[in-house]
């Protein structure tokens, strides 16, 4: 049985990738940061794969929190299959870089990019050891050619410093059996994060180039396609999901 980490796993696109995951069959161990709430309802939706999930309170952009959600993940599972950094914490008010507070600046780049260093700092060696590993990164639309996002400053540097990480560790892992691609999904906002894709079609969205909304499951059957042993053959890409929305450029004069 594979076993994922799956980081923010408890709401919004991170419970539907674990949904997904926990479906096809995956133990999985579901990091959540502070919602004991949210945690709660899941382990009633999911009671009867309970045997398979596990909770593990942290932060990730502490590096003694990364420690103790990979040894919870060892301890209770034995092995990590597939690492999902769906963690990454974002600054919501539209202000420039001038306007940012030191505190800000840090969270971004400790939540979007040092995390999922210390996270493949513990989890490589354990895919090396199985010849087997699923690495997954969320970026945005774009983000290989690394372009210039107003507002955005701080996160748009995190996450194409992550792409380039996440190509590295693609060539450095590939004899191992361990692929990295990643993910960057669209315009995703409130209830669309949870939502599937038969809601989002029913709803529909004139400002997206397809007529809907992207929704958690379209995040979520991407990430399990990547997953697949099969899926071998892409690694090192970066995978858009936006519907055809030009998410960076829709606030530039």
């Amino acid at each position: 049985m594979r076993h994922a980490i799956v980081t923010a796993g408890t709401k919004g696109l991170g419970k539907k990738v674990s949904e997904q995951l926990i479906m096809q069959g995956c133990s999985i161990t579901v990091n959540y940061r502070s919602d004991e709430n949210a945690v709660s309802q899941l382990k009633r939706e999911w009671k009867s794969d309970e045997d398979r999930i596990q909770f593990i309170k942290g932060d990730v952009t502490k590096k003694e929190d990364i420690r103790y959600i990979c040894e919870s993940a060892m301890e209770r599972f034995g092995r990590i299959d597939y690492l999902i950094n769906n963690a990454g914490p974002y600054v919501f008010e539209r202000k420039k870089l001038a306007d940012y507070q030191d505190h800000e600046w840090y969270e971004m780049i400790d939540g979007n990019l040092s995390s999922v260093y210390h996270f493949l700092k513990l989890t490589i060696p354990v895919m090396r050891k199985n010849g087997f590993g699923r690495i997954i990164t969320y970026g945005f639309q774009d983000a290989e050619y690394t372009p210039g996002w107003v507002y955005r400053s701080a996160f748009s540097a995190a996450k194409v410093g992550l792409v380039s990480l996440t190509k590295t560790i693609a060539l450095e892992e590939a004899e191992h059996g361990i692929t990295a691609n990643m993910v960057c999904p669209g315009n995703i906002i409130g209830d669309m994060k949870e939502a599937g894709i038969e809601e989002a079609r029913v709803l529909k969205d004139k400002d997206t180039p397809i007529g809907r909304s992207g929704t958690g499951e379209d995040i979520a059957r991407l990430i399990a396609f990547l997953c697949e042993e099969n899926s071998d053959m892409i690694t090192g890409s970066i995978i858009s999901a936006t519907g055809g929305l030009d998410v960076i450029n829709r606030h530039r004069k």
